[in-house]
C-alpha cells in the first residue's frame, strides 16, 4: 500500500474536517456536537462503532478479512475555554471556546484514516479500533474511556497517537520520537493556609497567613532544587494565591492552587508527601495551619521503546528526512498516558505551527495558535503504514 499516495488522495477532505470541526469546540466530557460530526462520518462510511462516557466518546472497529492483533489509533477531540483569535474564516463559533491544542486536526486524522482503512480492510488480518476521546485537557476522558472497555472486545495488542502543534522543537513539518519518558505526570494541589485575622497595623496581634503563604511558596521549591537528584526531573508551580480584601486588613485564610510534576513515580510520591509536610511544619511554626488538598491526575507518559522504534522505522521509510529523536521529555502531559500504561504504543509529535498574519507563531494553548494543514496528510500516512505493516496479511 502507498500510504503518501492514498493520504494525499484524502487531503482535501482532512482539511475540510478540520475546519468543520474548528467552528464547533466543546469542553471537557460534554461534546454533544463534536460527537454527532463524527458519527455522522462514520455512518456515512460504513463503520461501526460504540459510543462510552455518556454519549460522549466513540469506539469504532474496523475488522480484517481475518482475525490478527489490534491496533488502537487515539484522536482526543475537546478544545479549550480560550477565546479566539486567529481571524479565520473558519473560527469558533462557540464563544470563548476554541481549538487551541489541534484535537479538531487530531480527530480529522483519524476519522480520514478510518475511511482508508475500511476502503482496504481487505488488506489487513486483525483489527483496527479508533478511539475518540472527550477530555484530554480536563478532567481526563482516556481513563473513563478505559473503564469502559475502550482497550477491550477485542484486546488491543498496540497503541499509536500523534499531536500537532509545538510541545518540542523538531523544526516544522519534522516528526518527532522518543523512547521511555516523554511526558511528565500531572497533579493538581489546593493548599489553604489558616491564621487569625486583625488589623494590617497590629500584625503582632494577629497570625498572618499571607506571610505563612508566601514562606511556604519558598519551602516547596526547595524540594525540587534540594530534594530530588539534579538528574531528576521534577516540578512545582503555584500558579493562583488568593487571599485578603483590602490594603489594612490580615486575612484569616488564603488559599493557593497549583501544578506538580514528575518523570517518574518515586519522585511523584516524594512531591506530594513533602509539599504537605512542608506546608503544615512552616504554618505550625508560626501558630498557623495548612490543609493540602493533592489530586493524582495523569501519570508519566512512557512510550515503549520496540514499538516506538518499529513506528519510527516506517516513518523514515515515508518521511526519510523528516524524521527527529526528541532529546529531553517535555513537562506537559497527556492523559494518553493511561493507554500506554495498559498497551504497548507510541506517541509522537509533529512540529506544525502555522504563522499568525503577524508573523509571531502562537504556540499551543493561545488564543491565536493555528496550525499548518500542508501537514495533515502526513499523521495519516503514518498511522496508515502502520496499520498496514502491523497488520499486513502473510
Amino acid at each position: 500500500m502507498d500510504s503518501i499516495k492514498l493520504a494525499k488522495e484524502n487531503e482535501s477532505l482532512i482539511i475540510e474536517i478540520r475546519r468543520e470541526l474548528h467552528k464547533i469546540p466543546e469542553l471537557e466530557l460534554e461534546l454533544p456536537k463534536t460527537v454527532k460530526f463524527v458519527k455522522n462520518k462514520l455512518d456515512e462510511w460504513g463503520i461501526s462503532y460504540v459510543e462510552m462516557v455518556n454519549g460522549n466518546g466513540l469506539v469504532a472497529l474496523i475488522e480484517g478479512a481475518e482475525e490478527g492483533e489490534c491496533l488502537a489509533i487515539r484522536a482526543d477531540m475537546d478544545a479549550l475555554p480560550v477565546a479566539e483569535e486567529t481571524g479565520l474564516e473558519f473560527a469558533s463559533q462557540h464563544e470563548g471556546r476554541m481549538h487551541a491544542c489541534g484535537h479538531d486536526s487530531h480527530t480529522a486524522i483519524a476519522l480520514v484514516t478510518a475511511k482508508i482503512i475500511n476502503e482496504n480492510k481487505d488488506k489487513i488480518k486483525g483489527a483496527v479500533k479508533f478511539i475518540f476521546q472527550p477530555g484530554e485537557e480536563i478532567p481526563g476522558g482516556a481513563k473513563p474511556m478505559i473503564d469502559e472497555g475502550a482497550l477491550l472486545n477485542p484486546k488491543v495488542d498496540y497503541f499509536i497517537s500523534l499531536h500537532n502543534g509545538k510541545l518540542a522543537d523538531l523544526g516544522h513539518g519534522n516528526i518527532g520520537f522518543r523512547e521511555n519518558e516523554l511526558m511528565a505526570s500531572m497533579d493538581k494541589f489546593s493548599l489553604k493556609v489558616t491564621g487569625r485575622g486583625g488589623h494590617g497595623a497590629s500584625p503582632h496581634l494577629a497570625i498572618d497567613p499571607i506571610a505563612i503563604s508566601a514562606e511556604i511558596i519558598s519551602g516547596i521549591q526547595k524540594i525540587i532544587s534540594r530534594e530530588i537528584a539534579p538528574v531528576e526531573s521534577g516540578l512545582i508551580s503555584v500558579c493562583m494565591i488568593k487571599g485578603g480584601s483590602t490594603q489594612n486588613i490580615i486575612p484569616d485564610q488564603v488559599e493557593m492552587l497549583g501544578t506538580a510534576r514528575a518523570l517518574n513515580e518515586q519522585t511523584r510520591d516524594l512531591i506530594e508527601k513533602r509539599i504537605e509536610e512542608i506546608a503544615k511544619g512552616i504554618a505550625q511554626s508560626y501558630g498557623g495551619d495548612a490543609e493540602l488538598n493533592y489530586e493524582r491526575k495523569y501519570p508519566v507518559l512512557v512510550n515503549d521503546p520496540e514499538f516506538t522504534q518499529y513506528v519510527k522505522s516506517l516513518t523514515k521509510n515515508l518521511f526519510s528526512d523528516l524524521v527527529v529523536d526528541i532529546s529531553l521529555p517535555t513537562m506537559g502531559s497527556e492523559d494518553a498516558a493511561f493507554y500506554l500504561q495498559e498497551v504497548p504504543g507510541t506517541y509522537i509529535f509533529m512540529d506544525n505551527i502555522k504563522p499568525h498574519k503577524d508573523g509571531v507563531c502562537y504556540l499551543n494553548h493561545n488564543s491565536k495558535f493555528d496550525l499548518d494543514e500542508s501537514d495533515f496528510y502526513k499523521g495519516v500516512a503514518i498511522f496508515l503504514e502502520t496499520a498496514f505493516n502491523k497488520l499486513a496479511k502473510k
